[in-house]
């Protein structure tokens, strides 16, 4: 594929030709030569935004010229292109050898806060695996929609209440680009829809070595009705959300197909992007292949990810709006479309078109994202094998280890691990011999650090919202200066909020927390962060009400929310809290990375055994909240978690910190020793290699 070249109005000078390239791979989102070169640039600028694509268009040619003759800047710019350029040409030990790449679609990817294209863990999810593909040197290519107001940009208001702002995006402010074909020209591709053809422009985002295609409907070809479809990720309509998940399904398979990209194997992540299987059944049909047969082939090479039980992660429509969009579909194919719809019912003769039974019977393999999830989600699905064994597999998420660390700490594993520490991620026995050649004091050094950041931040975020209030000009002073102290025991909680996810757990008994986080000498504190879906209205009334609790004069200053919960927001708190906190309803909790990054950070988890955290647990290295005691009744639960969870804080956790810095640290080097290396992205897209792509590859 071809990559159109920059606007004639930015110029840079020959000696900074390929300062392009670095702007345009997301390369550097995970490299710190590159993002250390762009703060050379301009640094208020780059501190302001972090965005590359800003420096290209706002700073003056002048600033350029003179940075061409800059000695400093030429040996950073040097030192980017140098990492740039060992990263593509590095070697490949994937493990996989088919012929085609592994096509990847998802609806929402996370690489970084400046290309808003997700909603939350999923899409941070793909950004890591895409991340990782690269890194391992796998044949990959990415499948998703570009959004033109994204997912929503959020406004806690005075009371509380969450604002759902939706701007209209500039994309030429993004790193991404149009695709071009051989002749040059823009690749669109068409997707039937009734009585017309919805037309959808293919971009590009580079991703190390991975390409992902990005669809976007929003081009004169189309009118104004078809230009929203790629308007809103996780749109209200449901008509609308069936035409997007049509589209990245049959357009992305035909994107490829204009690309000349021949997958070996495909990846459903989560069973949004079904339908991709009707197209490939179409191009079977076309080819003679009967449609029973068709059905074995695609399923042969196709592997399938489930996130959740939650109804949210499991896509249902009704039969006749379905039938509406795929008739066409379904008379290309030879077959009626009861036929489609029994494919896709969870249960048998009658029900809604369930994406996530589609993408089961139409894919050889299946997995969980932990193995407490794959048992649930084994459970919930069993009447589909009848009898048969389980055939939901668990490989447990993990996280991109230098997208995540913090600076200070990777300086650290430099130093004490040497730097080819990044060939040894998976390996436990060089993780613990390395903490344990860390001193106590450097590593306590690194994470204060990481943690003054991480308030400077808290204060700013809360000083620009109050202000937006209209507080007094004291108030955001105040909030400005003297909110939370970097001296303190900071925990952390930040993730979407939907309410089995319980973010209000620890104000169960106010006058109990209050004597936790105001006790004289041992104050603890809380930062809050997290979006409620639009339509969630139990979600945005959760928010609300920690809103209300944390601007009570008793918690005020301990208590923090911030608002608008992004990559960003996620970095700092993971980085700079001193402990990660986690109370979901058990077993509804997927997998919950966050928990991951903030672990490999030295931040000990306090969580349920929920997700991933009973894999992790081993009584060194966190906290286990409800100490495994399970009730059928929600609210005898919650009671239960509640009282455990004030215990854990009282009489382990905040003396811990007070009063016992060794046995402190020696629990984050624990943290690290055992999250790192088992709950990084690399072992998991190794796991996926292994037991997924590289035997779907085989089989066509």
């Amino acid at each position: 594929m071809q990559i159109p070249t920059l606007p004639s109005s930015i110029v840079l000078p020959r000696e900074l030709s390929r300062f392009t390239e670095l702007v345009y791979n997301l390369h550097w989102t995970w490299s710190a030569a590159a993002r250390d070169c762009f703060a050379f640039v301009q640094p208020a600028l780059w501190a302001a935004t972090g965005n590359p694509v800003d420096l290209l268009q706002r700073v003056p040619a002048a600033r350029w010229q003179a940075l061409a003759r800059d000695v400093k800047f030429l040996r950073a710019y040097g030192r980017a292109l140098a990492a740039l350029d060992s990263h593509l040409a590095g070697p490949r030990t994937s493990g996989y050898d088919a012929r085609g790449p592994v096509a990847y679609f998802c609806m929402e990817y996370g690489w970084h806060e400046c290309l808003p294209v997700m909603s939350g863990g999923l899409g941070v999810l793909a950004g890591d695996h895409t991340k990782t593909a690269s890194d391992i040197g796998l044949p990959f290519v990415g499948v998703g929609m570009l959004y033109r107001n994204g997912f929503f940009i959020q406004q806690l208001e005075p009371s509380g209440r969450q604002a759902n702002l939706f701007p209209r995006h500039d994309f030429s402010r993004w790193p991404v680009r149009p695709v071009a074909g051989k002749n040059g020209r823009e690749v669109i591709v068409g997707v039937e829809f009734p009585g017309r053809v919805v037309r959808a422009k293919v971009w590009l985002v580079q991703v190390g070595r991975v390409p992902v295609l990005l669809l976007d409907t929003d081009i004169a070809q189309n009118c104004v009705g078809d230009r929203a479809i790629t308007g809103q990720l996780y749109c209200r309509g449901r008509e609308v959300r069936l035409c997007q998940e049509r589209l990245v399904g049959i357009g992305g398979v035909r994107a490829l197909r204009a690309l000349g990209i021949k997958p070996a194997a495909w990846h459903l992540n989560e069973g949004h992007c079904a339908f991709l299987q009707i197209e490939r059944l179409r191009e079977l049909k076309k080819r003679g292949v009967k449609f029973d047969a068709a059905c074995r082939r695609i399923t042969a090479n196709t592997v399938f990810t489930t996130h959740t039980p939650v109804p949210a992660g499991n896509e249902q429509f009704d039969p006749a709006l379905v039938e509406k969009y795929f008739a066409g579909d379904c008379r290309e194919l030879g077959v009626r479309f009861k036929r489609l719809h029994e494919m896709a019912l969870e249960h048998p003769k009658r029900g809604p078109v369930n994406l996530t039974a589609l993408a089961l019977r139409l894919s050889s393999w299946t997995n969980g994202v932990s193995k407490l999830n794959a048992k649930v989600e084994n459970d919930v699905w069993r009447h589909f094998w009848r009898g048969k064994p389980d055939r939901i597999q668990a490989v447990t998420n993990g996280v991109h280890v230098d997208t995540w660390l913090g600076s200070e700490l990777a300086a650290l594993f430099d130093r004490y691990g040497g730097p080819d520490w990044r060939l040894s991620l998976s390996d436990a026995a060089f993780w613990r011999a390395t903490m344990a050649r860390i001193p106590d004091s450097a590593i306590w050094a690194a994470h204060a650090a990481q943690k003054r950041r991480l308030v400077e931040f808290c204060r700013e975020r809360t000083a620009a919202m109050r202000a937006r209030h209209s507080a007094a000009p004291e108030d955001v002073l105040a909030a400005a200066m003297r909110l939370l102290d970097p001296d303190a025991l900071t925990i952390g909680f930040a993730r979407r909020f939907a309410t089995y996810k319980r973010a209000d757990l620890l104000f169960s008994d106010p006058k109990r927390l209050q004597r936790i986080v105001n006790r004289s000498g041992r104050p603890v504190q809380f930062v809050f962060a997290g979006k409620a879906h639009p339509e969630d209205g139990g979600g945005q009334e959760l928010l609300r009400r920690i809103f209300q609790w944390a601007e009570r004069p008793e918690f005020r200053g301990r208590i923090v929310l911030l608002e608008e919960y992004d990559i960003a927001v996620a970095r700092r708190l993971v980085q700079g809290v001193d402990v990660w906190l986690n109370n979901p309803q058990r077993p509804l909790e997927a997998s919950g990375t966050s928990g991951q990054k903030a672990g490999i950070n030295g931040a000990p988890n306090c969580s349920v055994l929920d997700g991933w955290w009973p894999e992790a647990y081993d009584g060194t290295n966190g906290w286990d909240i409800g100490a495994g005691r399970e009730f059928a009744n929600p609210k005898r639960q919650a009671r239960h978690d509640a009282s455990s969870l004030y215990e854990l804080l009282e009489r382990d956790i905040v003396p811990r910190y007070y009063k016992n810095r060794a046995a402190w640290i020696a629990t984050m080097k624990a943290s690290i020793a055992t999250v790192l290396p088992q709950f990084n992205s690399e072992r998991m897209l190794r796991d996926y290699v292994q037991q997924g792509y590289g035997p779907a590859a085989g089989r066509i």
